[in-house]
């Protein structure tokens, strides 16, 4: 049986983060994130999880053939990497001075902007 209406997950990954790859082909590399898919839970990372697609001839590309993109992975395999340090960290939330819910890097403690 299926939940119906039920809402997406917070995710504690934005776009613009930077991350690391921590399983799967594409383990170990990082990139920016650009796009998030949140009915899914995924994202797109560039230049992770890196696939060949065929395409036809169209304007953009007359020719046709195959075409290196960027596929979704999901977000449970993404570590988001602390700007000061370079090394991931898993993500809180906290409220700051001004009353605000912030990210908060679980290892420093150091709020992400």
């Amino acid at each position: 049986m299926e939940k119906k209406n039920t809402k997406p997950a917070k995710l504690k990954i934005r776009k613009g983060d930077l991350v690391k790859v921590i399983a799967g082909d594409s383990k170990g590399s990082q990139g920016k994130i650009v796009e998030i898919i949140i009915d899914k839970n995924r994202a797109i990372v560039e230049g992770a999880n890196m696939v060949s697609k065929h395409t036809k001839p169209n304007a953009a590309n007359p020719n046709g053939g195959i075409v290196k993109q960027e596929a979704a992975i999901h977000i449970s395999n993404l570590a988001l990497v602390e700007p000061s340090t370079g090394k991931t960290t898993r993500v809180g939330r906290k409220l700051n001075d001004a009353g605000k819910l912030v990210r908060v890097s679980k290892k420093s403690g150091e709020e992400i902007k």
